[in-house]
């Protein structure tokens, strides 16, 4: 069973990967696995500052997912390149994704910026979907002109492949996409999460300190899937599918729908062995589908 897939040019050993904001810095799951096992990593988001992020609580249980509100915590991007990189390549011996997000133009670039002589980075994720940062994060996200001139300036800078990961909080992702290719993003991730809160019926009040936060886990596949499948018929550039994903089953079916790689965010939060458990699974699902080369899935859905 091939299990390998290409993702900018550069061979994953397959295609799961830890989505950002569910993996920390890769190293704190080392405790638990080897997690040279993965595809590769997309690192915690960064932002040219540190960042405490918002005030708890942060997080709201539902019944199938969560809805989170962290604010892009993350002690800033210097100290991500000298302190926490570093740490990870302890662990894990693949190239790494960056995840960047900010307010501005110029925090995005600058940031960008910073991972051009990275050598452990191979691509940089830019996080235009963040419904948890005021003023930033998915105000980039959801107007197609706004998110063309993010990438246009990005790309004026950056040395790496840039992967854009987009907001389902939008009228039309398919336009979206398709703004971000046309400014010469390298690849579309989708989707981050969907907005949502929760009430606590003892105060009437909203569990989130910011009232609402992303809603994440299972209940939102069925979504992702359908917008990835929009969007990978409508670009010509790689897809990386996520949203809901928690099993090899649905790797596949991510795949078919028409990503290159699948990325599992989530599932690690309620099982730290989630995507351990995904690759180890993947080729028994494969073998009882009669796979037996993962590229060749990729867009089978389509008509």
């Amino acid at each position: 069973m091939n299990t390998k897939i290409n993702l900018f040019g550069y061979e994953l050993k397959n295609p799961v990967i830890p989505a950002s904001g569910t993996f920390g810095f890769g190293y704190e799951f080392a405790e638990f696995y080897d997690i040279n096992c993965l595809g590769s990593i997309s690192l915690k988001g960064s932002t040219i500052a540190s960042r405490y992020g918002n005030p708890l609580p942060r997080i709201a249980e539902c019944p199938s997912g969560l809805i989170n509100a962290v604010g892009l915590q993350n002690p800033g991007v210097d100290k991500v390149i000298s302190d926490e990189i570093p740490h990870c390549k302890k662990h894990f011996s693949g190239k790494l994704i960056a995840n960047v997000g900010g307010h501005s133009v110029e925090d995005y670039t600058s940031a960008v910026a910073k991972f051009n002589d990275c050598e452990d980075v191979f691509a940089i994720e830019l996080n235009i979907s963040c419904p948890n940062v005021k003023g930033g994060g998915m105000a980039f996200g959801v107007d197609p002109t706004t998110a063309h001139d993010l990438v246009v300036a990005v790309k004026k800078i950056s040395t790496k492949p840039i992967l854009v990961k987009l907001s389902p909080n939008v009228t039309d992702i398919v336009a979206m996409a398709k703004a971000c290719e046309n400014a010469g993003a390298d690849g579309i991730s989708l989707i981050n999460t969907l907005l949502g809160m929760r009430i606590n019926t003892k105060t009437g009040k909203p569990i989130i300190s910011v009232t609402k936060g992303g809603y994440s886990g299972p209940g939102i596949f069925p979504v992702a899937l359908r917008m990835v499948y929009e969007v990978a018929n409508a670009v010509s550039i790689p897809v990386v599918g996520m949203g809901g994903v928690s099993s090899a089953y649905d790797v596949i079916e991510m795949m078919m729908a028409g990503a290159s790689a699948v990325m599992i965010g989530s599932a690690n939060l309620i099982e730290p062995f989630a995507c351990k458990n995904i690759i180890e699974n993947l080729p028994v699902v494969m073998k009882e589908l009669n796979i037996q080369n993962l590229n060749d899935i990729i867009g089978r859905s389509f008509k």
